[in-house]
């Protein structure tokens, strides 16, 4: 699709730079949006979306300068954070034994992957160097997913950072050589010069960076100034690199090696960083990267770019699991862990990408490029079913290595922090106090709070109205604690965003679990548990209770807990049994435990070691889809406890999308709580450039977004 044409005032592709950006911005902010709801990596989404409104496709936009800045800047930002993200305590303790299989997960795809370029491909020497470098080295897409499972401490996992370190060292070496020796020449003068300047170059980076970067964090402490001094080390290492030969990239990465010690994961700077190469570098480079890829190769050519694409996937994942499997029997490991090498060093994203760049800047003769669109389109659709296999491997290993290799004892939740009662609608303020009374820490002196979230003044025209009817619900809750002799701490929080606002009061509270009120369902396009709670789950692992109270929970006489198989290895198992044995302590009523047997018999010891008092009974469950047999004790005084799980850890089960309905239509008659349990891991802690926060808490502004349609459209 060539020339230009009109569309309303523009003309294609859109060259003005202003309208460019916008349209840039527009994708950054709804591809992750759209395409995560098929499940879609965030690094193909933005290349696909590249894709589409590329000059190959319909034609959208120019790739003009800013295309090529912000590529250049977004390729090192990414190579930066692959090194700053490394684990360096993984490095240390695992790095004998890492290097094992570091040489090998880097070694066997590197020479599988250049015997198919030169035997099935018939590239040349050079770009079949390039193809081995890009199949040898990996990324950790799928890292956040150990988190997940709380298997960070397996071996399998250190021996895969380490083997993550080496192979993408080893990758930007030999591309680096191969750059050098495609714009320098050889002999033997060169390649000794070549030797010395990079000798020289990674002295002057491992030395004087980290000492330099000590120096300055410590004597100033202004943001602005101490990510700026950051971005600039990062160019200067790229700069000194390419003045010793090398490729930039291997500087950045080297870069966030050295620095890596002095910016802490969870610091603010870090946190700036990752949100400026989030939000703006990686997703424009990533769109470039899509607008140069032609799909018209697909089936051009011998054979078309079919061939190579099914090529290049199916050497890289072999390579990549025999170096997993022959690490295993060399190390006497089991399945598990060969399953999550594989799935930690079977993904191919960073250094794929950066590698392939680099191989569309360089020539073997005036205009036949060493990267043609055939390796490029097989690089693509490489980065795209590694990246799913992977995450499927990891998922599987971790939820193994979970169950087999954890104790009862790891999973003894916290139990110690405050209990946060958020508050907004003024009939559930009493009932949400009263449950807050029952689960909190009678131990610490002032375990409950209550908060409400107001919107600021500017965003709210009836923000006065809303400051004062938090000050009355406060004051309410308040007065319902006093009269039971509680000491409750209540405050009112004003921000933007409700759930929001409920996660930050939490950390600053030092709150271990949080209850609010089951959401209303106003109409058919609202969905079953508010845009607030599906936000809040998303943004904490702690235990949240969603409550929905008929009668004051004072009057409750019996309750009914459903309890998923497998959820005694969630972490916060033995916290929320302690939440519910208090409350049965003090409410005097029975308590039936619905389980699988397995868990059955360690809710059984944990009740009858620390509540004897408590009158509990216990029947099975020996799969969720019973879960309608409580519906036979639905009564007004009754409460029905559903212990749930987030999407992704142990105790998940898909059944639990069906909890909307079955509530909804089976337990309508009685009160309801959905508790969902400490899990592992920090959402914010799982944010790379990798996997982004797109799941993030929504504005206000677009919650009732769907609402007001379906009212328009009723209307």
């Amino acid at each position: 699709m060539s020339g230009s044409y009109p569309l309303f005032l523009f003309s294609l592709p859109i060259s003005d730079p202003t309208w460019i950006f916008f349209l840039v911005l527009a994708i950054i902010l709804t591809a992750p949006l759209l395409l995560g709801r098929l499940r879609i990596p965030h690094v193909v989404g933005l290349i696909l979306a590249g894709i589409l409104v590329g000059p190959h496709c319909l034609n959208l936009l120019e790739r003009d300068s800013s295309f090529e800045l912000f590529g250049k800047v977004g390729i090192y930002y990414i190579m930066f954070l692959a090194g700053l993200e490394m684990d360096m305590a993984s490095l240390e303790r695992h790095w004998r034994r890492g290097l094992t299989f570091g040489v090998l997960t880097f070694g066997l795809p590197f020479a599988c992957g250049l015997m198919a370029g030169r035997m099935l491909m018939g590239l040349e020497w050079q770009a079949a160097l390039l193809l081995a470098c890009i199949m040898a080295s990996h990324t950790l897409v799928a890292y956040p997913i150990v988190g997940r499972y709380g298997a960070g401490r397996h071996p399998s996992v250190g021996l895969s950072i380490v083997a993550t370190a080496l192979a993408t060292m080893l990758a930007l070496l030999i591309l680096a050589a191969l750059v050098g020796a495609h714009t320098g020449g050889g002999g033997a003068l060169f390649w000794t010069l070549f030797a010395l300047k990079c000798a020289a170059y990674g002295a002057v980076v491992i030395a004087v960076f980290p000492k330099l970067a000590r120096w300055f964090f410590r004597k100033y402490d202004d943001s602005v100034m101490q990510y700026i001094f950051v971005l600039a080390l990062v160019f200067l290492s790229a700069a000194l690199a390419q003045l010793a030969g090398l490729e930039g990239l291997l500087g950045a990465f080297l870069t966030g090696l050295t620095v890596n010690r002095q910016i802490p994961r969870m610091s603010p700077l870090m946190n700036r960083i990752e949100f400026v190469g989030n939000a703006l570098f990686i997703p424009y480079f990533l769109i470039g990267v899509g607008m140069i890829i032609n799909l018209k190769a697909m089936t051009q050519g011998s054979g078309g770019s079919l061939g190579v694409m099914a090529t290049m996937v199916a050497v890289a994942t072999a390579s990549k699991w025999l170096a997993a499997a022959a690490t295993q029997k060399f190390f006497r490991l089991n399945k598990d862990a060969r399953n999550m090498m594989f799935g930690l060093t079977n993904a191919h994203a960073a250094g794929a990408l950066a590698m392939v760049m680099v191989g569309t800047g360089l020539e073997l003769q005036p205009g036949v490029k060493l990267m043609d669109d055939n390796l490029l389109n097989g690089t693509v659709m490489l980065i795209l079913v590694s990246c799913i296999l992977s995450s499927l491997a990891t998922e599987k290993a971790s939820r193994n290595i979970a169950l087999t290799d954890s104790t009862l004892e790891d999973n003894r939740g916290s139990s110690h922090g405050r209990c946060l009662v958020a508050l907004a609608n003024p009939a559930t303020v009493e009932a949400l106090t009263q449950v807050g009374m029952m689960i909190r820490n009678p131990r610490t002196e002032v375990g409950l709070t209550g908060m409400q979230v107001t919107y600021d003044e500017d965003d709210a025209p009836d923000g006065e109205r809303q400051r004062r009817l938090a000050a009355r619900n406060l004051e309410k809750a308040r007065t319902a604690a006093a009269a039971a002799g509680v000491k409750m701490k209540t405050m009112i929080r004003v921000s933007n965003n409700i759930a929001s606002g409920i996660v930050h009061t939490m950390k600053e509270q030092e709150a271990g679990e949080v209850v609010l009120g089951l959401h209303h369902k106003a109409g058919p396009a609202d969905s079953f548990f508010g845009s607030i709670a599906a936000s809040l789950l998303k943004a904490t692992r702690r235990e949240v209770m969603l409550v929905r109270c008929l009668t004051e929970p004072m009057a409750w006489r019996h309750v009914s807990v459903a309890v998923p198989p497998k959820a005694e290895y969630e972490v916060g198992f033995y916290k929320w049994l302690e939440h519910l044995g208090r409350m049965g302590r003090q409410l005097a009523c029975r308590m039936h435990f619905h389980a699988h047997p397995d868990t059955s018999r360690y809710i059984r010891g944990y009740m009858e070691k620390m509540h004897p008092g408590v009158r509990a009974e216990y029947a099975d469950l020996e799969s969720w889809e019973d879960l309608l047999m409580l519906t036979s004790h639905v009564s007004e005084d009754h409460l029905t406890v559903i212990v749930s799980a987030r999407r992704g850890f142990i105790s998940y089960d898909p059944a639990f999308e069906r909890l909307p309905l079955q509530i909804t239509r089976y337990f309508g008659a009685g009160s309801i709580m959905l508790l969902y349990p400490d899990q592992n891991g920090d959402p914010q802690e799982e944010v790379s450039l990798f996997e982004p926060a797109t799941h993030a808490i929504a504005p206000r502004r677009y919650d009732d977004v769907s609402r007001r349609i379906y009212k328009w459209l009723k209307g």
